[in-house]
């Protein structure tokens, strides 16, 4: 990539063969630029900007290139001159939408109305439902992605009921007042006017005088005035009508149960059994539970990625580790604000998309996205910001709840955040999206000639990223491993992604990445026949068309085509 030569067609040369003139090259591009280029090593790297074609546009093409592999700010000017108005840019949403599947989404029907509305993971609610209606669901998401046509892929996602202190049932829902007297006793049958049970043993431990009890996430709140062995006495500061069942929290403590119950590993062996996507686990306070959860999925033979939802207070301290140990992240905003000063929660959720930006991990914005729309055909304009704010904060995915679990209008909901996040797309240049953080030292990491695989992939995929941008092109990427194509996510291309692979469990998972189009296909020992057979799967499904041009990556740390790991561009005419 930092030494390039252009022919007529093609050309690619190993930088090893030129390192001191390379090295100069760099360094005077970085002090005239401002920027840097990917630092140069044993291993080939080839780059190459092709077109097929001989037009006067495909030759500017080859000459934006610059000197370290890529189209710099100095080639704007040429940009300019080159028509692509048939370039398809921000025509497709880049974050992707997560839906919880329950009554009101759970047919056929709705499946594939819900994918075809913008639905890009379906996600069950271990909390709720049987394992019976659950692999219904399952069978459903699995029948759509072997029929539907325009190579639309919908992952699943179990989420786990975790560690939930839960109210008992009542034969009746009873109405808290401000100031009436009512008690929480671990007697789970007890129940009168003033007295409900609850399901966990050590609630009266947990508790202390002083403490405020929040049910629902805050719709209730009591404060607790006593306490006996087995009873904790409250007075109700703000009223309403406590239901069966109804989440408890403790303001600003976590439960001190395991994040894992007995339900949910028998929730996780089911979703082994049936090769789900992704397990988002709630309720995590630390690494260690990722850690034994990963062990058991490696003792299975699983490949199943594990999201952490940060919704405990006992999280926050150690957001690092576990994001780190983890494959991604869902801000649980629900839960998160009622262990937590609720004013934490937009400075919280900002927090954690930078860390799992950082990381190069994946994170999802959940919960009240779209609340409303549980009963209301409309939006409140609160809720539209909301979505928009995550967008523009990098969030990879947002998820949808009650909107689509049992919600009335469970078409519209998603319609409104899909229309929502590509209108706030729309207005974000790629400077606004770039990422957390970018290869950094190059000069230091020439002259060492010392780095890792790495930080090689993540160079290279920050300069298709620039390459893609300067000229308005789409990126195609081929990958067996998912990396590439997650590295280019990362660095938040202005177009989108189309990651081909050969490895079903790879298409599902990068369904998950903003901007990544995941496309099945099988490649041949052929690397040329493999990249016209991608471009007219593109072109036949309407994606791109004759006359666009593409960004064609190769990436290598695991080669396909090579014996070496090798790196290599090429910007197309299709």
């Amino acid at each position: 990539m930092a030494a390039m030569e252009i022919g007529s067609m093609a050309a690619q040369i190993s930088p090893a063969t030129r390192t001191d003139s390379v090295s100069r090259r760099v360094g005077s591009k970085v002090a005239r630029n401002g920027s840097w280029a990917p630092p140069v090593s044993q291993r080939n790297l080839a780059v190459s900007v092709r077109s097929v074609g001989t037009s006067d546009a495909s030759a500017k093409v080859a000459d934006l290139a610059s000197s370290n592999g890529v189209a710099t700010p100095e080639t704007s000017d040429l940009i300019q001159d080159i028509k692509f108005d048939d370039v398809v840019l921000n025509s497709r949403r880049k974050t992707k939408i997560v839906c919880t599947i329950g009554p009101s989404s759970n047919t056929r029907e709705m499946i594939w109305k819900l994918a075809e509305a913008g639905m890009n993971v379906a996600r069950l609610n271990m909390s709720h439902g049987d394992h019976k209606s659950h692999k219904k669901v399952i069978d459903l998401v699995k029948e759509y992605n072997v029929e539907n046509k325009e190579g639309n892929v919908i992952a699943i996602m179990l989420d786990t009921k975790g560690p939930e202190v839960r109210s008992g049932d009542l034969p009746e829902p009873i109405m808290l007042k401000e100031g009436q007297e009512f008690s929480f006793t671990i007697n789970r049958n007890l129940i009168s006017e003033n007295t409900i049970g609850v399901n966990y043993d050590d609630f009266v431990n947990d508790v202390e005088v002083g403490d405020t009890l929040l049910v629902d996430g805050g719709m209730m709140s009591l404060a607790v005035k006593s306490k006996t062995a087995d009873t904790v006495k409250c007075e109700v500061v703000d009223g309403g009508e406590l239901k069966s069942r109804r989440h408890l929290n403790v303001r600003g403590k976590s439960a001190t149960l395991p994040s894992i119950t007995d339900k949910d590993w028998e929730d996780i062996k089911f979703g082994v059994e049936n090769k789900v996507d992704f397990y988002a686990v709630s309720f995590v306070k630390d690494a260690e539970v990722v850690h034994e959860l990963k062990d058991f999925l490696k003792g299975c033979n699983a490949d199943i990625h594990v999201l952490v939802k940060i919704e405990s207070a006992d999280a926050i301290p150690n957001l690092q580790s576990i994001i780190s140990a983890s494959d991604g992240a869902m801000v649980a905003r629900g839960d998160l604000g009622a262990e937590l000063p609720i004013e934490d929660v937009p400075m919280l959720q900002e927090e954690i998309i930078m860390r799992c930006r950082s990381m190069e991990k994946p994170v999802i914005v959940a919960t009240n996205m779209l609340e409303s729309m549980i009963d209301h055909p409309t939006p409140t304009r609160a809720e539209v910001s909301d979505i928009a704010i995550a967008v523009k904060e990098g969030s990879d995915a947002i998820m949808l709840s009650g909107e689509t679990a049992h919600g009335k209008y469970p078409l519209k909901a998603v319609k409104v955040m899909h229309t929502v996040a590509l209108r706030t797309e729309s207005t974000m240049s790629a400077k606004t999206a770039l990422p957390v953080s970018v290869p950094s030292t190059p000069v230091q990491a020439l002259g060492s000639g010392d780095f890792a695989p790495r930080e090689l992939s993540k160079m290279f995929a920050f300069h298709a990223t620039t390459m893609a941008n300067a000229l308005g092109t789409p990126i195609i990427v081929f990958t067996q491993t998912g990396s590439m194509a997650v590295l280019l996510s990362h660095f938040r291309p202005s177009s989108t992604i189309f990651a081909f692979t050969d490895q079903e469990r790879i298409k599902q998972r990068l369904v998950l990445y903003q901007g990544v189009v995941p496309v099945q296909m099988e490649f041949s020992n052929d690397a040329e026949d493999t990249f016209s057979r991608a471009i007219e799967d593109l072109v036949n499904k309407k994606h791109i068309k004759k006359g666009d041009y593409v960004t064609l990556v190769q990436s290598g740390v695991k080669s396909i085509w090579r014996h070496e790991s090798t790196h290599h561009i090429q910007v197309r005419k299709v």
